[in-house]
């Protein structure tokens, strides 16, 4: 659009009535980080037992444990800091006894040890603790923070008088954004109103997915289940928080915490240990200074960690790794021991004549030929790092290939087996009846219930996958709901919205070039898997020969603000968009552009295929956008899409640009002038 979507709705419904972050603000976090907050929160062990001699002593032991050296770094103050009035300027005080010498004071402390402090605050008229809340102090009290030298605000959510939860954390975070201090904003409410959505466009760097931990098993396993689904949302600059850490704290046994900690870690969850740190047993300091453990956690290979396969009461869980391995974790629910066994097919590994394991509890290592297994003990489990070692399985031959007649590596459903071109009958094999989205049916394709993942092997060598996705015509149940999710060797490269049984077909269109393997993943909506029958109709590669694949580097003109790497276009600053979303599918990569834009990617002569799917980014809806897409090599056009709009679609692009020196990507008015022309180059990717 031309005039950017805060200013328009604000003379619409006055800007303070905006329950919806503008696109004009939405994505930048007030600080950008790059691996999950570490450190220490006072509430778990203290509650409101706090004073300032507890903090400056839980930043010695952090220190005097070598705590801070594997990444410990974060001295959090919970609720109860703060006096029960405001001061006459109407800011913040620190409570008279307990905090004498005053927050600044103790930040230079905590700051002198090379540490960071955090403060707490709640999005309502008073704290959890009925002390003075932010609702509607948000400037005032983030300079506050600011000039006491603050490094991280838990921002919770108790008497929030019932306001919109974006609106309340959205002021928040743009009073953090203007106070000129870089501040790690932790929304904390509580999972309500989809804070993995609001969270990061209204600049959260970590967002609270449930309710309150306590220290016992039933709790870690509640808030456990919770985080089922939310993988999509999690991103190297904002992760989802499943709440602190009560390793330590006495409720649970040495191996209860042990799997408590390696679940967190594996999930990309912040790492906020919420014990006594200045007297700990060497059981406790044994778990929580696993430096290989700490390693996964911090490492962002492309997702979060995330629930493979579920045996009942056993499970594989995963995540990659950045060095193209993967993290697992084998955890047994039971009360009893139990051995657990997945593949590396099944963790985004296949193809390899061999493996190399290493268990992080104990130090072992092991090779493979593909089987990853383990006796876990009862509430345990067995944490590996796993690695191809072997020799690369042969790639696909060149050309279009139907995913349902294809060799899987490996495949695991809901009900009954993942059907091949047919959809899924819950019981035996080839029960179900003709592949049907909406009336339209599909000869080829895969047929599936969720939870479902089919594994294939890629060899690096097809550049594009497509399908369309939606609940089988045998479902008319409202209850169905599912989530379409497309992995590349273990990373999330696009994803559905949810899909119920009343919706037609959505295309995916997802880049796959460089990509060893590929995972077609249904999960359930967060509802239950009750009637889920998914189809993957049509599911097709394209495959032409090896190569390595990269998203493109790019220069250039744009029409409103910069074009963006990995979101949308948001007009104004530098990082101001959304998740690229189009045609009902959102992608992990993306260049987000608005016309007139004209961008130039280097090639060198190194590069065999550009692919990209190419439509108006949800953020818009207006019926006025319209764009078409250019693609020039060399100065000579080689694609020049129809006009496209929202209601067009998006359109796949998939080019040979073997030998070519650079590619101009131009985004066009599409003959009605560049108002609302948001469009995304979604999913562009180059095999060289």
């Amino acid at each position: 659009m031309r005039k950017p979507l805060s200013f328009l709705a604000a003379v619409i419904l006055g800007a303070a009535a905006l329950a919806v972050p503008s696109a004009a603000t939405a994505s930048t976090p007030v600080v950008s980080i790059t691996a999950p907050p570490m450190g220490w929160n006072s509430w778990n062990r203290f509650g409101c037992n706090i004073d300032e001699n507890l903090i400056k002593q839980t930043a010695d032991a952090i220190v005097a444990n070598g705590l801070d050296a594997l990444g410990y770094r974060y001295v959090n103050i919970d609720d109860c800091w703060m006096a029960s009035t405001r001061d006459a300027q109407g800011r913040l005080q620190p409570h008279p006894t307990r905090f004498p010498g005053g927050i600044r004071a103790l930040a230079d402390y905590v700051h002198a040890r090379g540490l960071k402090l955090g403060i707490y605050e709640s999005a309502g008229t008073a704290t959890c603790q009925g002390l003075p809340g932010s609702l509607d102090h948000e400037v005032v009290d983030a300079n506050t923070f600011a000039a006491w030298q603050i490094d991280l605000l838990k921002y919770d959510n108790c008497n929030n008088q019932g306001r919109p939860d974006a609106q309340r954390y959205q002021a928040m975070g743009d009073a953090l954004k203007a106070s000129g201090r870089a501040i790690v904003y932790s929304i904390c409410n509580w999972g309500g109103a989809e804070p993995w959505v609001f969270g990061p466009r209204v600049g959260g760097s970590l967002w609270r997915t449930t309710g309150d931990i306590s220290d016992n098993w039933g709790s870690v396993l509640s808030l456990l289940d919770q985080q089922n689904g939310l993988e999509p949302f999690a991103r190297n600059n904002g992760f989802n928080d499943p709440d602190m850490l009560e390793v330590g704290n006495g409720g649970m046994t040495a191996t209860e915490y042990t799997a408590h900690f390696s679940l967190w870690a594996l999930l990309n969850a912040p790492l906020l240990l919420g014990n006594d740190l200045r007297s700990m047993s060497a059981q406790t300091l044994g778990i929580i200074r696993n430096a290989e453990v700490i390693a996964v956690n911090q490492d962002w290979g492309g997702s979060q960690g995330r629930k493979l396969r579920d045996f009942g009461d056993t499970e594989v869980w995963a995540k990659p790794m950045s060095d193209g391995g993967a993290a697992v974790v084998l955890f047994n629910r039971t009360a009893a021991s139990a051995t657990i066994t997945t593949s590396a097919a099944e963790v985004g590994l296949g193809g390899s004549s061999g493996y190399s394991l290493r268990n992080l509890w104990t130090g072992a290592t092991s090779s493979s030929t593909g089987a990853i297994a383990a006796t876990v003990p009862a509430h345990g489990v067995a944490m590996f790092r796993v690695n191809r070692s072997g020799t690369l399985a042969a790639a696909p031959t060149a050309g279009s290939h139907q995913v349902g007649d294809l060799a899987w590596l490996a495949s695991s459903n809901g009900w009954g087996p993942a059907e091949r071109n047919r959809a899924n009958g819950e019981q035996a094999a080839a029960d179900g009846g003709t592949l049907t989205i909406n009336g339209t049916t599909y000869a080829k394709g895969v047929g599936a219930h969720a939870d479902s993942a089919v594994h294939l092997y890629l060899g690096r060598a097809c550049p594009l996958f497509t399908a369309s996705v939606g609940i089988d015509d045998e479902v008319t149940n409202a209850a169905a709901s599912t989530r379409f999710q497309v992995y590349g060797d273990g990373k999330l490269l696009a994803y559905s919205g949810i899909k119920r049984a009343a919706d037609g077909p959505s295309r995916l269109s997802v880049s796959t070039g460089g990509y060893s393997t590929l995972e077609l993943r249904v999960t359930d909506g967060r509802d239950g898997n009750s009637y889920d029958h998914a189809d993957w109709g049509a599911a097709t590669l394209t495959c032409t020969a090896p190569g390595t694949g990269s998203s493109p580097a790019f220069t250039g003109s744009n029409g409103w603000g910069p074009a963006e790497r990995d979101q949308s276009n948001g007009e104004q600053a530098a990082g101001d968009g959304l998740v690229p979303t189009v045609g009902g599918v959102s992608y992990v990569r993306a260049i987000g552009a608005h016309a007139p834009a004209d961008l130039t990617v280097a090639l060198g002569g190194n590069c065999e295929r550009f692919t990209a799917t190419a439509g108006i980014d949800a953020e818009v809806t207006s019926a006025t956008a319209r764009v078409v897409f250019t693609v020039l090599a060399d100065g000579t056009a080689i694609y020049t899409s129809a006009p496209v709009t929202v209601a067009s679609g998006p359109v796949p692009i998939d080019l040979d640009v073997t030998g070519r020196g650079a590619l101009r990507l131009v985004v066009g008015d599409g003959g009605n002038g560049v108002d609302y022309d948001h469009a995304d180059w979604a999913d562009a990717r180059l095999l060289c």
